[in-house]
């Protein structure tokens, strides 16, 4: 079994995955818009260039995303995605690159489990925790 978080977003698909694809230095593997799927007439046209899936990949991790629909999309809540660093100068460069245009809910700073601990939203609407040193999560 593997865990892989999936991402959902209200129309901005492509343009987080383009921006966490330049940031975290991995590769898009996979893009389907609805209308390529099966699904292409099911959603409305303006809705059709949309993403209804993909795939990045960093080393040995996934993330996925897709699209979803105005009426269904839900804000992320109760939910982070974690990220584990070793480097400083890394842990806070994502940080503040998450945190342009988004809400940094707790900066990032010295704790007693780690060396850097932050929590964001970035501009996308994705929370996310950046943990750093000490101790492992």
């Amino acid at each position: 079994m593997k865990l892989n978080p999936h991402l959902s977003f209200d129309g901005r698909c492509e343009e987080a995955f383009t921006f966490y694809e330049k940031l975290f230095g991995g590769k898009i593997l996979f893009t389907l818009t609805y209308e390529r799927s099966p699904m292409a007439e099911q959603v409305p046209a303006d809705w059709r260039k949309k993403i209804c899936h993909t795939t990045f990949a960093i080393d040995n991790m996934l993330l996925t995303g897709a699209d979803t629909m105005t009426e269904d999309y839900r804000k992320p809540q109760g939910v982070s995605v974690l990220l584990q660093f070793d480097d400083v100068a890394e842990a806070e460069r994502i940080f503040n690159s998450l945190a342009r245009n988004g809400e940094i809910q707790k900066p990032i700073q010295e704790t007693f489990w780690a060396v850097r601990f932050g929590m964001v939203v970035d501009q996308f609407g994705t929370p996310w925790i950046i943990n750093c040193g000490r101790v492992g999560m």
